[in-house]
């Protein structure tokens, strides 16, 4: 079959209602019905699915386009039913969710030569019965969607797509067409070479999505800032990400207390549930929908204009396919992450139990990802080099590393002892392992390969190993040095890397990020004080700490124990005058306000009527009541001197939230006595040592730097046990 530009545009415009092709469409859609395989490369938003609808309709037979999508199925059979009116059984799905009635009505329509286009899930490609049937069928071609599911170096790896080539060929030869929006050029390899398509024609459309803003923000009150940035742009819709199911329902939960119209979506609700949200949020009956990752591929939004992350991705690949799905109709599109080392940590507990191989390329995926997010290098050109493409400009303008440029530095010297190391190692070693030598740390591993009697070993060792891991970052970016993902990320040198040894010239580097070591449980305010950033008003900030200081002197009270850094900026922006409107505030509960807010509010009324302040309106923010009724249990439990654990495992909960939820009463103001299990715990000299150190050592309330100066003795659930019971006794 051959038709020409002209005759193609014609039924583009008789069919789906366009004039014109996007990008590459008419290029790839004229090789595939010429018979030829393709493999298309093209980012989210970018029309992959007309790339095998439309020649589908065109083309003699039946395509088969296998997607992991089953939730989606309908919805895209739907829409090409919509195009084409008046062809019954143009367009079906197989899937496990069909009754036999339905099952029957798709093998007729089959069988008669009706349908056009038939999407199958690849576990129901690999049942017999449905091999049978496809083999009695004339196949126009095969389509392989969201094909980066074939790799194990993908972001959403599926085992059943590795049996895709022997199937196609047990059915029938035919031309494929493999799509995806996101592939490393190693995942691009693996699918093709899986496929069998290592000579298909690629078709690679830039993965640069101009109209995306890109940010990472410290995560602390997570829940809060997402409710901040979701009012401040109102009638908007929007995807918020979570890890878990239950983190979906909490947020989903708070949104909609706080009146915003949001829906939850993850694989632990039934499938009509889940139907019926997306069609709600397709139907813009919710402005939000909350979703594990099983959410959005496939999805024809356009006009979705934020896409926030709570928790950070695995991988960059998942990043950016996610984030994608903002701004596809090419206007606005916000992307925030919001990001934290405890995080990283969860994943990294998430990959024990797996096989050696596994863990290996997760955490090589999952190192990616922290590099982005503590990097200061603009955001889209880390991207862009993650996927093997170029991106020249200095500053793209629309991300908040080229928006809020870290200090740059002459990083010659450094840059050059990275890649004398380097190519004195023989290229065989991770960046990690680099770090830890000019570092000078003494492990097993660099004792193994003698690798601390190099010259070089220590001679970093003032700057740690987070700065030489980031020069090593910079390095790659900047071409310096590669990495060689199929060796698990083994550095080595490249010949502008090389060349740069022999005849050094000035190299300029960014400063990297750090971000707030907290936990990202929105009510835990009393490690909040770590946040980056300030208040609304510096001059009030300043005054307010003074207030403090003062304070602290005169009742002879550590600073934090009074109020937290992160509780007078939210004073410096909601301007409270009253102790009412003072227990609105981040950490405030009534027995702190009373205690301590009568000199701050009296202090903060003064400065709004002699600066004529206009206060913001209320922004109240209401929790959910089970966490409410969750404190309530804790306090009169702990009342009966109930162990802590027996409490946990009442609710449900682990250890952990339960020392959140501790935290978070004692830093508002409520006063609770934990000394039976204490005594039971922790060991007496232990809880002298601890609390002796918030007494009369610790400047801030900071786990990691009581953890550092107490030692390796001391766990963190006994510091933050005995931090509990100091900040209740002194501050409440």
């Amino acid at each position: 079959m051959s038709l020409t530009s002209a005759e193609l545009h014609d039924k583009l415009k008789f069919y789906f209602g366009f004039s014109a092709f996007k990008g590459q469409q008419e290029e790839i859609i004229l090789h595939l019905i010429n018979g030829n395989d393709a493999f298309v490369l093209m980012p989210t938003g970018g029309g992959k699915s007309l790339c095998y609808q439309l020649p589908a309709l065109l083309m003699d037979g039946t395509a088969v386009i296998i997607s992991p999508l089953i939730a989606l199925m309908k919805n895209q059979v739907d829409a090409i039913r919509g195009f084409v009116e008046g062809h019954d059984g143009i367009a079906h799905f197989l899937n496990s969710s069909l009754n036999k009635a339905q099952m029957q009505e798709v093998r007729d329509h089959l069988l008669a030569g009706n349908t056009k286009l038939l999407y199958v899930a690849p576990e129901s490609l690999t049942k017999e019965e449905n091999i049978n049937l496809l083999r009695q069928v004339k196949i126009s071609f095969y389509a392989v969607d969201e094909a980066h599911c074939i790799s194990e170096w993908g972001h959403d790896f599926r085992p059943e797509y590795r049996r895709i080539q022997p199937i196609v060929k047990e059915i029938g030869k035919a031309p494929i067409i493999a799509l995806t929006a996101t592939a490393t050029p190693k995942v691009q390899y693996d699918i093709q070479r899986n496929l069998g398509m290592l000579k298909a024609k690629v078709f690679k459309t830039s993965f640069n999505r101009p109209n995306l803003y890109y940010e990472l923000r410290s995560k602390v009150n997570v829940d809060k800032e997402i409710l901040k940035f979701i009012k401040a742009n109102e009638g908007k819709s929007g995807i918020i990400y979570c890890l878990s199911r239950k983190k979906v329902e909490d947020v989903a939960e708070f949104l909609n207390i706080n009146g915003i119209k949001a829906l939850p979506y993850h694989a632990g609700l039934d499938a009509n549930t889940r139907a019926a949200n997306q069609d709600k949020f397709l139907m813009e009956q919710a402005d939000v929908i909350v979703a594990t990752i099983t959410f959005g591929m496939g999805i024809d939004k356009p006009d979705v204009r934020f896409v926030i992350h709570h928790d950070i991705p695995k991988s960059l690949e998942g990043y950016y396919q996610e984030t994608g799905r903002s701004g596809r109709d090419g206007g606005e599109g916000q992307c925030i992450t919001f990001y934290s080392h405890k995080d990283i940590e969860k994943l990294e507990k998430f990959m024990h139990g797996k096989p050696v191989s596994e863990q290996e390329i997760g955490k090589q995926l999952l190192s990616e990802t922290v590099a982005y997010a503590e990097s200061n290098i603009c955001r889209r050109r880390t991207l862009l080099n993650y996927f093997g493409e170029e991106y020249t400009q200095d500053n793209c303008g629309s991300c908040d590393n080229c928006l809020h440029p870290k200090k740059q530095f002459d990083g010659t010297e450094d840059l050059l002892t990275v890649l004398e190391l380097v190519a004195e190692m023989k290229e065989q070693f991770k960046s990690d392992h680099i770090a830890n030598i000019l570092t000078g740390i003494h492990n097993s591993i660099i004792k193994s390969y003698n690798h601390h009697e190099l010259p070089l070993f220590g001679i970093g060792k003032d700057k740690g190993v987070r700065y030489w891991t980031a020069i090593i970052r910079q390095a790659i970016v900047q071409h310096f040095m590669e990495k060689d993902i199929e060796r698990y990320g083994v550095i080595s040198c490249t010949k502008k890397g090389l060349e740069f040894l022999k005849n050094p010239y000035t190299v300029m580097l960014t400063e990297d990020r750090e971000f707030a070591e907290v936990d990202d449980d929105e009510d835990a305010a009393v490690v909040a004080s770590q946040r980056g950033g300030g208040g609304g008003d510096p001059v009030l900030l300043a005054m307010l700490k003074d207030l403090r200081h003062s304070m602290s002197k005169r009742i002879n009270l550590p600073s934090y124990v009074i109020f937290q850094d992160s509780t007078l900026e939210d004073m410096t922006i909601l301007y409270p005058v009253s102790l009412d409107d003072l227990k609105k505030c981040q950490g405030v509960g009534e027995g702190k306000a009373r205690k301590f807010g009568k000199e701050f509010v009296e202090l903060i009324a003064r400065y709004v009527e002699e600066n004529d302040i206009q206060r913001p309106d209320d922004f109240v923010i209401k929790t959910a009541v089970n966490k409410s009724l969750n404190k309530v249990y804790i306090i009169q439990n702990i009342d009966k001197r109930v162990p802590l654990d027996e409490i946990a495992d009442a609710k449900g909960l682990e250890m952990d939230d339960i020392l959140n939820e501790l935290e978070s009463i004692v830093s508002s103001g409520t006063k609770i006595n934990i000394d039976y299990y204490i005594k039971q715990t922790v060991d007496e000299d232990k809880v002298d040592d601890i609390y002796s150190y918030f007494r009369e050592e610790a400047t801030s309330d900071s786990l990691q730097d009581a953890s550092l100066e107490l030692g390796r003795g001391y766990t963190e659930e006994e510091i933050r046990l005995v931090r509990i019971k100091f900040m209740s006794e002194l501050g409440n």
